[in-house]
């Protein structure tokens, strides 16, 4: 089976990145990225979740979303999973060329691959756990 690497959105298949710019209409708001919206997700205080959508990049979103400095959720653990792939799926729903793209990858494994993240990556070297990937993947199947 063919494998899909991505990590960086200017870089090939960078359009699967989080952080390539698609604004995704979503519960009545626009967010900039599918990350803005993720990261705003952990906090349930609703002017630190606009501070995050309004962020001039996802880079600073994700800079936000990592604060320890806001309460986060006491339940984000355990619903994180579907918070992401409903943005993603919203993602490639919304943007026909997306939707295009990532049904042109066949039946190919899609890995986000790096160092960085050994959670929504591989780690770098194939021991994470790419749940972004697998995301990528069953949202392509149900797209089909």
């Amino acid at each position: 089976m063919e494998e899909i690497k991505f990590y960086a959105e200017n870089q090939q298949w960078g359009e699967f990145s989080n952080f390539s710019l698609y604004p995704i209409k979503w519960k009545g708001k626009v967010w900039k990225t599918s990350e803005h919206y993720f990261q705003a997700q952990k906090f349930e205080d609703k002017k630190y979740q606009e501070k995050i959508r309004n962020a001039i990049s996802p880079m600073k979103a994700a800079e936000l979303g990592r604060t320890r400095k806001v309460k986060i959720r006491r339940n984000w653990d355990k619903i994180k999973d579907n918070v992401m792939y409903e943005i993603v799926f919203a993602k490639f729903s919304q943007h026909e060329d997306l939707k295009e793209i990532l049904l042109s990858t066949g039946d190919s494994k899609i890995i986000e691959h790096t160092e960085n993240d050994s959670y929504w990556g591989d780690g770098g070297d194939g021991s994470g756990k790419n749940k972004l990937g697998k995301i990528l993947m069953k949202i392509r199947e149900n797209l089909k």
